[in-house]
This record gives structure tokens, C-alpha cells and sequence, in this order.
């Protein structure tokens, strides 16, 4: 094993270990969800206490689905995530629960302590993008995009992403 490669392990072990303990002191409001569909790299709907809810991951922004191929491997980057937790994780909201489209804002958390929306950074099928004042996890997922970046995966690697997923939507705005 290369030096670099170590210094990965070794750096990727202690964000692990970070969030077990983030998650610990953050427990009492996380909320048991079943994942019902994975409508994008970065939108899910989730049932919780019989009712469904639309809901946006905090701090990503994946690539849209029009941003071919990138938007559809994102999509099925997190539902292979999310099908290996045979669609059962753990949501926490923040400051501000809604968004302007009324989408529920979430950190989908793995029943195994594992933070699915900096998940999606570190593994290249998302970049990051923080709304104040929903920050609670700003830097942890800055340092899984600047890993991502570093060790050129995903959308970081050659024949990567083109346009940040934010340009996109602004030359392409919902109707």
C-alpha cells in the first residue's frame, strides 16, 4: 500500500469514526424513514410515520438528470447505496426544514452510522452546496469533495462532469 493511499485510509477511518460520534450526540432527532423511490443523485421519498414526503439531501447538489451521463449514474450511485440499507435509514433535518419547492431538507443517515449525503461526495456523484443556515455538517462534507476531487473520482475523473449541476439549472430552470 502506497503512502498516499494510508493517508486516505487513515483520514477516511477518522471521518468515519467523526460521524459515529456526531451521530451519537445528534440521536434524539433522528427519525426512522423507509426510502419509497430515488428520484435523483440528490431527491428521495421517504415514508415516515405513515406519511410520505419529498425530500432534497442537505449540502449535495447532483448532477440533474439531463446532464447525461452523470445525472443517471448519481441517481443509481445512491440507489445502490440506499438499496444495500434495503431502504430503511435515519433522517435528520436542520435549521430549516423546507425548501422552496417543499421539499423536506434531510441527512440521511445509514443505520450503520454512515452519512449518506457525504457518502455521495466522497464517492465523486455530487459536489458540494451549503444554503445557509442549513451548514451542520459544511466542513465534514468540504473535506469528502476535496478527497473526491484528489482522488479523481466520479464526476471528478477524466470524462467527468462539465457544468457544475447549479449552471445547469440556471440555463434549464423549472417550469
Amino acid at each position: 500500500m502506497s503512502k498516499r493511499t494510508t493517508i486516505v485510509a487513515i483520514v477516511f477511518t477518522a471521518l468515519v469514526l467523526s460521524s459515529t460520534a456526531v451521530l451519537s450526540a445528534a440521536s434524539p432527532s433522528l427519525q426512522e424513514a423507509r426510502v419509497i423511490a430515488v428520484n435523483d443523485g440528490d431527491t428521495v421519498t421517504l415514508r415516515m410515520n405513515g406519511k410520505e414526503y419529498r425530500t432534497r439531501l442537505v449540502g449535495i447538489d447532483a448532477p440533474e438528470m439531463g446532464q447525461e451521463p452523470w445525472g443517471k449514474r448519481s441517481q443509481e450511485h445512491l440507489r445502490k447505496i440506499l438499496k444495500e440499507l434495503r431502504w430503511n435509514v435515519l433522517i435528520e433535518t436542520d435549521i430549516q426544514p423546507y425548501d422552496k419547492y417543499n421539499r423536506l431538507l434531510v441527512y440521511v443517515w445509514a443505520d450503520n452510522k454512515r452519512l449518506i449525503n457525504e457518502q455521495m461526495l466522497f464517492d465523486g456523484y455530487s459536489v458540494l452546496f451549503t444554503i445557509q443556515p442549513n451548514s451542520k455538517y459544511a466542513d465534514r462534507f468540504r473535506n469528502a469533495q476535496r478527497m473526491a476531487r484528489e482522488k479523481k473520482l466520479g464526476i471528478w475523473g477524466q470524462d467527468g462532469l462539465t457544468e457544475r449541476p447549479l449552471d445547469y439549472k440556471k440555463k434549464h430552470p423549472r417550469e
